[in-house]
């Protein structure tokens, strides 16, 4: 298969979408749903993100929810962008992956036409302009909203950043929590970070906060002991994303458990 050549005026360049709508035609418009009906369609919950001394951990609880079902007890939602960042999901879960892999696509195409990498400023300009695309199946109800932070390699710091359905995209400083169980995700973490944080105690402070969020949100996931399923959890640094080992999750979450059921027998 040959290579398609554009005309200067018309390149795509580095723009991996823009080239698949110009060698295959646009995409057609989503369908609409008829007035009042409703698909169960598998939806993500909570994803949490902070920053630490030297870098971002970013986490994420397993369950899958369609109505008032558990869909899935065990998906993925914590994700590599690529080498320094990553990409967490909350919201319906097939388009939401299927973002995640057009967004690494996106970003290796970059680095491969324009023999360079994208900044973190750039690379979260590019899934908000995913987001947006978005837009017209959100508002049936079917929207996805990602959580993206990395380590920029310019400045030597963890960055965060969370979107709205529309595009919008905003840097948080320190930590950002989306998803059902957020709000109490954030409020864990904001009553316990602070300037500073080793790896070890952002990885806690992320775990402690999914569990709380667990006991107070249904579609919020928490440990699974009998299944050994557990939730995701990822640090991105100078050295890049690296996943927490499933066993270390497991024995620091065994380590809070212990510690809530030492403090109830006091």
């Amino acid at each position: 298969m040959a290579l398609p050549l554009f005309p200067p005026e018309s390149d795509p360049g580095p723009d991996f979408v823009g080239l698949l709508r110009m060698t295959a035609g646009r995409a057609d418009p989503p369908a609409r749903l008829e007035a009042g009906a409703s698909v169960q369609v598998p939806h993500g919950t909570t994803v949490v993100a902070l920053r630490y001394a030297d870098g971002i951990v970013m986490a994420g609880d397993r369950r899958a929810t369609a109505g008032n079902i558990i869909a899935h007890h065990a998906m993925e939602k914590v994700f590599p962008a690529d080498r320094h960042s990553a990409v967490a999901i909350a919201g319906t879960a097939g388009m939401a992956v299927e973002m995640v892999r057009l967004f690494q696509v996106q970003l290796e195409h970059y680095e491969k036409v324009e023999g360079s990498v994208l900044s973190l400023e750039g690379k979260a300009n590019q899934l908000a302009q995913m987001v947006r695309q978005h837009l017209p199946m959100a508002m049936q109800g079917l929207a996805v909203v990602p959580l993206f932070a990395g380590y920029d390699t310019a400045r030597g710091v963890g960055r965060i950043f969370n979107y709205d359905v529309t595009g919008g995209h905003y840097e948080d400083t320190d930590f950002q929590a989306t998803g059902s169980g957020g709000r109490d995700a954030r409020n864990t973490i904001k009553l316990g970070w602070r300037e500073g944080l080793s790896r070890d105690e952002a990885v806690d402070l992320a775990i402690q906060s999914l569990y709380e969020a667990a006991d107070e949100d249904s579609a919020t996931g928490g440990p699974d002991p009998v299944r050994g399923i557990y939730p995701l959890i990822a640090v991105v640094d100078a050295q890049g994303y690296q996943p927490v080992p499933e066993a270390e999750v497991a024995e620091r979450f065994g380590a809070l458990i212990a510690g809530k059921q030492a403090e109830r027998a006091q």
